[in-house]
């Protein structure tokens, strides 16, 4: 069965201005990655062109884009959250994607399970100040909740020195270390999302 990944980029930059991102040559690094292990990439949303409407449900209306957003990223077996560091947090559209996720836990099946259940989520994040650790608990912890899978060897990221001026995206080679690491979450996301195809979760039945 051939598995899917989809991309989440949650720069606060729009594309309309062409200006380049460093979360989107992370992501771009795990999707390459991933694709060693012939997983096919749908692409990227890159979360600040879309009005995403603040909420919990999975339907605000009145133009709210998450609904198809939505579909897209649960179409998908593997997702890949790639975000920066704002003042050592997760940015404030990454902070709405958890939120309207938070609608799935009133959405579970007959046993129980959610619609992300089953489906893995690998995370990756840049910034040039401490924080990686940080905002990739908040994301496992969010995620963790919401019903998606979290492989061993994440998060991968790139932090650069304190109060320093260098993007991830202007590094003339990428660390090894951070090539390494992508490595290993690709490889053990496509594991476990292989795993998971095959064997679901099998949640619990309902008590008569």
């Amino acid at each position: 069965m051939a598995l899917k990944a989809i991309g989440l980029n949650a720069t606060l930059k729009g594309s309309k201005g062409g200006e380049s991102s460093s979360t989107d040559k992370m992501v771009g690094l795990v999707r390459d990655a991933l694709g060693k292990h012939e997983v096919e990439w749908v692409g990227t949303i890159r979360l600040a062109d879309h009005d995403i409407k603040p909420g919990v449900s999975s339907d605000e209306g009145n133009g709210d884009a998450w609904p198809e957003l939505r579909k897209q990223i649960l179409d998908a077996d593997i997702l890949v959250f790639g975000t920066p560091i704002w003042m050592g947090q997760l940015p404030s559209v990454a902070k709405r994607v958890l939120e309207r996720m938070d609608a799935f836990l009133s959405e579970t099946d007959d046993k129980g399970r959610m619609p992300s259940t089953g489906k893995v989520v690998a995370v990756a994040i840049v910034g040039n100040e401490d924080g990686a650790h940080k905002v990739s608990a908040d994301l496992f912890q969010g995620l963790g909740d919401t019903g998606w899978t979290v492989p061993p060897g994440g998060p991968a990221y790139w932090v650069g020195e304190a109060m320093g001026k260098v993007d991830f995206k202007d590094l003339p080679k990428v660390p090894d270390k951070v090539t390494q690491t992508v490595e290993m979450l690709a490889s053990n996301a496509h594991h476990l999302a292989s795993l998971l195809a095959d064997k679901p979760f099998p949640g619990v039945e309902p008590e008569a």
